[in-house]
């Protein structure tokens, strides 16, 4: 591609004689430079692109967007004012807008966004489309599928892998979409078709600053969606809701609590911890000759979770929105079997152990609710106690379980720092400690904490009795909890 012509896709800042020079791809890692590529020199929070510029001339790269001209570099520097927005400009503009051949749903949340994404593309799947997933798991084209390395990947990644999906024949892409994505122009330049924020609570604080902040950066995929787009928002969550009339795109909005929205999902049954309910459509709406009159219809989920149901309002609603069937959506949620470590039932014997990530307040608080609606005997709560994230966190993940310990009968909480369980990156300190300790002190809650996860777990299974839940709760420190539990209690088994 003629870089004069690839450059028309940006605002840049000075002139030079660029007419001739033909490109033959885009760059922003110096060391995957190849020769004819234009390189990206992007800020980072660790390191600087203007600093590998050489490198990258040294490898073939022919030309330069740059913040800062490096006078040492002998090659035609292009000077822009933000080269991630730049990036991402250039990146659709080389792979030719590949999101606007495509479907693109987009999906953010401070909880969810991986379930939700992962219950939308199985409805759309099933419904026949052929299908893209872009998160935290994996990148999905079609019927290959290789790890993810980001929850929304790099803009010059993700366009390439749009366009990869465009020639693969994909129609629908599901995609997370995480707030630093949006900070950082990951998804600038992205056509959306649907956009959905379900939930918003206290977490990935440490890149934005405040709440508000991340607030701001979050509904921004809503405020910026076009009016030929579709948003889909939560009346039960304040957040979601304020956005109704800030945006462009047409508006569906739902509720469990507030039946006030286009859907209602009523006559909600926890009582298994797997939700069913009925879907009551109350307002019309229409898409493309689709036209959606008042009626119901029965949901039966077969992952747990008060979470689980919100998630799965969202996946309808976009079912929906694209046409597919009721019966094929109620046949999909029935057998969709979840994602690891959502409220997940990894045990259902003589007691029942469940396995949640109970990363921040929204998501305890929203765990802790699904339990209320549950029956059994006794709780168990086994807390792996979140390490590196400062004492802030772990005291208002304290908070919410004292909120429901009166409600679930929680006198005593197994905590564990999970001490080799988690890199350095992970590991508890002890301020992290003595907050959490000290909620739960101040609430009359006694806590036995226990250096490794292996002896707290233990401790939960040594007490647990017929019709007993078993809560293993918490992030990168349970991440080995379910093998543990599983494995222990095979020992048991084979005694």
């Amino acid at each position: 591609m003629n870089l004069h012509d690839l450059l028309q896709a940006i605002k840049y800042d000075n002139d030079m004689n660029i007419e001739n020079l033909d490109i033959s791809g885009i760059s922003y890692h110096s060391q995957k430079v190849e020769p004819g590529h234009l390189f990206v020199c992007v800020r980072g929070f660790k390191t600087d692109g203007h600093q590998y510029l050489q490198d990258a001339a040294n490898r073939g790269a022919i030309a330069a967007v740059v913040e800062d001209i490096q006078q040492h570099v002998n090659i035609p520097q292009i000077v822009v004012t933000n080269s991630r927005k730049a990036l991402a400009q250039l990146g659709a503009h080389f792979y030719g807008y590949p999101s606007k051949k495509l479907k693109i749903i987009g999906i953010t949340a401070t909880n969810g966004k991986t379930s939700t994404s992962y219950m939308t593309n199985a409805i759309l799947e099933n419904g026949g489309y052929r299908t893209g997933l872009i998160g935290t798991v994996k990148i999905k084209n079609g019927d290959q599928s290789i790890p993810a390395s980001l929850t929304t990947p790099e803009s010059l990644d993700l366009q390439k892998y749009l366009k990869e999906m465009v020639d693969n024949l994909v129609s629908h892409v599901t995609m997370e979409v995480s707030s630093a994505a949006l900070e950082l122009h990951r998804v600038e330049s992205v056509d959306y078709d649907i956009v959905t924020l379900n939930n918003m609570s206290r977490e990935h604080m440490e890149m934005h600053g405040t709440f508000e902040n991340y607030f701001k950066v979050k509904s921004s995929l809503i405020r910026n969606a076009s009016e030929k787009s579709f948003a889909i928002l939560n009346l039960d969550d304040p957040y979601s809701a304020s956005l109704v009339d800030k945006t462009k795109a047409q508006v569906i909005t739902f509720g469990i609590e507030n039946n006030n929205g286009h859907i209602h999902c009523k006559a909600l049954d926890l009582s298994t911890g797997r939700g069913k309910f009925t879907v009551e459509i109350r307002k019309p709406f229409t898409v493309d000759s689709i036209d959606y009159q008042p009626m119901e219809f029965d949901v039966e989920l077969s992952v747990p979770g008060l979470h689980s149901v919100y998630n799965a309002m969202v996946a309808i609603i976009i079912g929906l929105l694209n046409g597919v069937s009721i019966e094929i959506i109620q046949e999909t949620l029935k057998n969709f079997k979840g994602v690891e470590r959502r409220f997940e039932f990894i045990y259902e014997g003589p007691f029942k152990i469940v396995d949640d990530h109970f990363a921040n307040p929204g998501n305890i608080n929203v765990t802790l609710q699904t339990i209320d609606f549950m029956d059994y005997n006794d709780l168990h709560l086994v807390y792996a106690i979140r390490g590196q994230r400062g004492a802030t966190v772990n005291r208002e993940n304290a908070e919410v379980v004292v909120k429901w310990a009166k409600d679930l009968g929680i006198k005593e909480v197994i905590a564990t720092k999970s001490v080799s369980n988690v890199t350095w990156k992970d590991e508890v300190t002890e301020e992290e400690v003595e907050a959490f300790l000290h909620v739960m002190k101040e609430a009359g809650i006694k806590v036995q904490l226990y250096d490794e996860l292996s002896d707290a777990i233990c401790k939960s299974l040594s007490i647990a009795k017929e019709n007993d839940l078993v809560l293993l709760a918490g992030c990168q420190g349970m991440d080995d909890g379910a093998k543990i539990a599983l494995d222990k209690l095979k020992e048991v088994e084979v005694k």
